[in-house]
């Protein structure tokens, strides 16, 4: 879960330290408050494939992830009769989903870590945008199936000056201005960047050296599909299970979506 992997030391061993654990018993999921994760064992000497199936949203008709799988390089050592064996189950993280090396994901630099390379982005918003652009300038900037305007990789100290001088805008005599965002560069935004133009929201960066896949839902999908997440018992399963040439591939299922009785009556 992607909102939380920077807590796991703060709350005793690291990520690496129970993932390693896990795997040493054939995989298994981990919980601890708010982190969670599920954890096996990888071929370490080839990229590791991962596929993808999508489903229409409830909420909007956009695609969306419904199947996830991984070919873990390694050859099936399961049951006789190659049924799947379930080692687990995972909410969607409104944060966002990872799949990484565990030893990398130690390294992994959470929402509101300062920047690690000195910059950020500056996006902004609203129905004066237009009128702040002829002002200020800055690009369009795709992000999620939206344009906004901004900037960049703008060093730390240009950046703020920028999110004030927009922030103290006035597009009206009312007073009323734009949205502005300020994203230091840290890991979580990184693969949150890295996912605004793909039409499933996966985003791929490397964290000191490894590559790491990172998954994005939609908001309203999420909040349509996955909103309470274990809480409200909005998990779902993830198992271990013979691949189409004898490999070991694990798997996330998410069930078709099944409206209440509320929403249908």
């Amino acid at each position: 879960m992607a909102s939380w992997i920077d807590y796991w030391p703060q709350l005793g061993q690291p990520l690496s330290a129970r993932a390693m654990a896990a795997a040493s018993i054939g995989g298994g999921h981990v919980h601890d408050w708010m982190c969670e994760m599920v954890a096996v064992s990888a071929a370490t000497d080839r990229p590791l494939p991962v596929r993808a199936s999508a489903t229409a949203s409830p909420f909007d008709g956009g695609q969306t992830i419904a199947v996830l799988e991984m070919d873990l390089g390694l050859p099936w050592a399961g049951t006789a009769g190659d049924e799947p064996i379930v080692i687990g189950d995972l909410p969607v993280d409104r944060g966002g989903m990872v799949l990484g090396d565990a030893v990398a994901l130690d390294s992994w630099t959470g929402d509101g870590h300062p920047s690690t390379d000195g910059l950020a982005d500056v996006i902004y918003w609203g129905g004066y945008a237009k009128a702040a652009h002829l002002q200020f300038g800055g690009e369009l900037i795709t992000r999620r199936g939206s344009q906004v305007r901004g900037w960049l990789d703008v060093p730390l100290d240009h950046a703020a000056e920028l999110a004030d001088a927009l922030n103290a805008w006035e597009g009206d005599e009312q007073g009323r201005g734009i949205m502005v965002a300020v994203d230091e560069h840290t890991d979580f935004h990184r693969f949150n960047r890295a996912s605004w133009t793909h039409p499933l929201r996966v985003g791929a960066i490397e964290v000191v050296g490894c590559p790491v896949v990172g998954i994005n839902w939609d908001s309203g999908d999420h909040a349509m599909r996955h909103r309470g997440e274990r809480r409200f018992g909005q998990v779902y399963p993830v198992t271990l299970q013979c691949g189409p040439k004898g490999g070991t591939m694990m798997r996330w299922t998410i069930p078709s979506y099944v409206p209440s009785q509320e929403r249908t009556g």
